[in-house]
């Protein structure tokens, strides 16, 4: 929390400052009665010259005031000839604001780093915890803060505050509570510390974890102490302080949104200064957004592109910076394994049926053609023939490749020319092996049946009447509003047990519409996956909404919308929209000529687990599509950057 610090006095903000400062600089001010403070409201004696702190309260006065008075007060401070003057002040300051206030102060201030404005102030108490509780009217009203002193108060009372977990104490000085370094030797910084937000980012470093580890490094992340929410924070920020030879910083959104993680790059960042180590952050990004402020130009390890090549990055990285490692076998810590266990799912001992989103093929042509022009054509005349064919159809060399007979042919390609049959090919062969007579080999021969087969399912469902939407290495097809109404629910199942589901409704403002990609499959037999979609439209009370060109906002609005929805939710809107895609029959029938077609089943496949999981069902299966979420016309709430 950031404090503007309007609920102190001027006597408790001088306290305030000189605890704060004291404490970073390791001296203990004197304090003095109230009065004319003559520039000191702090003091620290030394043989060659006191440090003298003065602390101006102008919260609400601000800067232009507060300059003035600097200025007022130049003489007395000169008369106090201090070794070191030091200005702490609650007016809000900018880096032209400090160098301002630093020529007025005049040769007693050593630098603009010696005036400590509200945001120092902030950091410092994020740095030093302990010292934002002893100032009760600081916080009074900071909900995190007294839910810390509560909670801490019952775990003493109750005495349930346990020892500090070994993985963290081991990192910890040997005296604790004493400032880093301040007995014995410097101490080894020989730990990398993983900066993450939890629990969005515990699959990561569950993952990245244990494989630093095996590379030699020492490793630190929060889910190895197996402690619940914040109960060691401050040994944490203790030991990043005193053991980290490098930080790692995950990069997201969500995890900068989150405020301890904002206080622990904050000592990163201070701890960088102290050790002189303008690489001491090593970002990590896990997905594409904004720079981090303090960074400066610190180029991120890349792990959008993928965590394998990610992490290469990161330990070529490591090595060309030295970060200390064992030279001997490597060790991983138990913890990482522990802390997976603790979130798995029970089994039992009990067999369950599962639908997929598997569409079995029950009926394919036996062969494929290939045709060759008979004479001279125009090659414009055949491109043109072949797009306006309503079958897939695709050029192969000096001819095209097709699933039509003789005739068809015949018929549909008069204008082009005279094309007559040189091979048909086994289909299944085909796909299989290729055809070396036409120097077809085996990939290049079942890609082009997939697209073929792609081709006769866009048909089909533009046919149908579906929304098609071109994803970025995809095509989906969706429930449009002239086949359902918005919030209709399309009943699915076998007699006497049948369910209806939604593939239409509106929520966030947005009209949202479901639907599948289909991609066909030859392993392990031949079978089209269903790729569940949702594609959104602004509701502008039409029943098809307005289209939105945005992929960025139809991303968001898909992460945002469809987050709540249970696997029942998904698992019945598959199958209501395979009822609306079938209609009576139960197959879908994909023509790819006049008398050839591919037959898919349209029911799911069924498999059978032979253990289940002990989850419980939150809702019942009728409860799940009357859910809130799915049904009705929620509040418009859309988004903030809308």
């Amino acid at each position: 929390m950031a404090y503007d610090f309007s609920s102190l006095s001027h006597n408790e903000f001088e306290d305030l400052a000189r605890d704060l400062v004291g404490r970073e600089i390791d001296k203990r001010f004197e304090a003095f009665p109230e009065g004319p403070d003559d520039a000191m409201d702090g003091r620290h004696a030394l043989a060659g010259g006191d440090i003298v702190l003065q602390a101006k309260h102008y919260h609400r006065s601000g800067f232009s005031a507060l300059k003035s008075k600097m200025k007022s007060e130049r003489t007395a401070i000169d008369g106090l000839a201090p070794s070191r003057y030091i200005l702490v002040t609650s007016a809000s300051l900018t880096p032209k604001n400090k160098t301002a206030l630093a020529e007025i102060v005049g040769p007693a201030l050593q630098g603009a780093g010696d005036i400590f404005g509200p945001g120092d102030l902030n950091a410092l108490l994020r740095k030093y915890p302990e010292i934002e509780k002893a100032h009760q009217k600081l916080w009074a009203q900071s909900t995190p803060v007294l839910k810390s002193v509560i909670k801490e108060a019952f775990e003493e009372a109750l005495g349930k505050s346990g020892p500090v977990p070994p993985v963290l104490a081991n990192l910890l000085p040997p005296a604790q509570g004493t400032a880093p370094g301040a007995a014995g030797a410097p101490a080894v910084r020989d730990t990398i510390f993983l900066l993450k937000a939890s629990p969005i980012d515990d699959e990561f470093a569950l993952w990245l974890g244990p494989k630093l580890e095996a590379e030699g490094y020492r490793v630190f992340a929060d889910i190895l102490t197996l402690q619940p929410g914040d109960k060691l924070r401050r040994q944490v920020n203790q030991a990043l302080q005193y053991r980290a030879a490098k930080v790692l910083l995950v990069l997201r959104d969500a995890t900068l949104a989150d405020q301890h993680v904002q206080d622990d790059l904050d000592i990163a960042l201070e701890v960088a200064k102290e050790i002189d180590d303008p690489r001491f952050i090593i970002p990590l990004r896990l997905e594409q957004g904004k720079k981090v402020k303090g960074l400066g130009d610190a180029m991120p390890v890349d792990f959008v592109r993928g965590w394998g090549e990610g992490v290469a990055s990161l330990l070529d990285a490591l090595q060309r910076q030295k970060v200390p490692r064992s030279g001997g076998s490597a060790v991983i810590d138990p913890n990482w394994e522990t802390f997976r266990r603790r979130g798995a799912v029970p089994i039992v001992d009990e067999a369950e049926r599962l639908t997929s989103n598997w569409l079995r093929a029950a009926e394919a042509p036996e062969v494929i053609r290939y045709y060759e022009s008979i004479g001279a054509i125009d090659s414009r005349l055949l491109d043109r023939a072949i797009e306006q064919f309503k079958y897939p159809c695709t050029l192969q060399g000096a001819g095209f490749i097709t699933f039509a007979d003789q005739t068809e042919i015949n018929i549909a390609f008069a204008s082009a020319g005279r094309f007559q049959m040189k091979h048909e090919i086994p289909l299944l062969d085909f796909v299989d092996n290729g055809y070396s007579k036409l120097g077809i080999g085996r990939q290049v021969a079942s890609n082009l049946v997939i697209v073929m087969i792609k081709q006769a399912w866009f048909s089909f469902c533009r046919e149908k009447g579906f929304v098609e939407y071109h994803y970025s290495n995809a095509v989906g097809f969706h429930a449009s509003a002239a086949q359902v109404r918005t919030g209709q629910r399309i009943p699915w199942g076998r007699q006497g047990d049948q369910r209806s589901s939604v593939l239409r409704n509106v929520a966030k403002g947005h009209i949202w519409q479901f639907g599948v990609t289909a991609l066909p499959y030859f392993w392990p037999f031949w079978h089209m996956k269903l790729k569940a979609r949702v594609l959104f439209s602004l509701d502008n009370n039409t029943p098809a909404g307005l289209d939105i060109d945005d992929p960025k906002k139809l991303h968001r609005l898909r992460r945002s919308v469809c987050k709540g929805w249970r696997n029942k939710q998904w698992q019945g809107r598959m199958l209501a929209f395979l009822e609306l895609l079938s209609g009576d029959s139960a197959n879908i029938r994909l023509a790819l000529a006049q008398n050839a077609e591919l037959v898919i089943e349209a029911a799911p496949m069924l498999f059978t687990s032979p253990v289940s999981t002990a989850l419980p069902d939150v809702l019942d299966a009728e409860e799940e599509e009357a859910d809130v979420s799915t049904l009705g016309r929620p509040n418009n709430d859309d988004e903030a950057d809308e």
